[in-house]
């Protein structure tokens, strides 16, 4: 009988919490989306596609890392508010079907329309991070996705500050425990969401 590999057993559970840590920000984006406006966004994995081509195709470009970012998420706000104004706020007090296959087939036309824009061809970005692993008593762990993690680690604190701290934050999260008390206490709605929560 073989002997239980306690290294290799740590380093698959460091590697597996490594990467928890990342796609906790997608379960944390998928609730944002759906506490505050009640949608489930299945487009969320195609924007985040969208993002991506469009970074890594500017910095291709010779667009300066970090005016390509600033660019990328200028242009992310403005199709997230057109996705607002023209998918979603039509689809006000339609049924959840509705909203589900809005968002369904929306996530393709995003992903169409990221291919038709920057092309289908696979795109490589330099971080100047090496992809190596490097040796911790015996536990092999990944450079990049202890840096990816971090960064991850990072956004996730900064976002409970933010909802915890601030008077975006701590209105958002009025909105998302009881709908009427929050435009009870006089918080400035959008008159269309307002009429969301007072038919529901």
């Amino acid at each position: 009988m073989e002997s239980f590999d306690y290294l290799f057993f740590v380093e698959v559970l460091t590697g597996g919490l490594l990467s928890g840590v990342m796609y906790s920000l997608v379960a944390i984006g998928f609730v944002l989306i759906y506490k505050t406006s009640g949608v489930l966004n299945f487009a969320q994995g195609a924007l985040l596609l969208f993002a991506a081509l469009t970074f890594v195709s500017l910095v291709e470009r010779g667009v300066p890392f970090y005016l390509a970012l600033v660019l990328t998420f200028a242009i992310m706000v403005l199709l997230g508010i057109g996705i607002e104004r023209a998918v979603l706020r039509p689809l006000v007090n339609k049924p959840p079907i509705t909203l589900f296959m809005a968002t369904l087939g929306l996530s393709y036309v995003i992903e169409g329309a990221a291919q038709l824009l920057w092309g289908t061809q696979v795109h490589a970005l330099e971080l100047g991070i090496e992809d190596v692993p490097f040796e911790f008593y015996g536990v092999f762990i990944s450079q990049f996705d202890l840096f990816a993690s971090a960064v991850a680690a990072l956004m996730v604190i900064g976002l409970t500050l933010f909802f915890r701290y601030t008077r975006v934050g701590l209105t958002f999260r009025a909105v998302a425990d009881d709908q009427f008390a929050a435009l009870a206490v006089g918080l400035r709605l959008p008159r269309i969401w307002a009429t969301v929560w007072a038919t529901s």
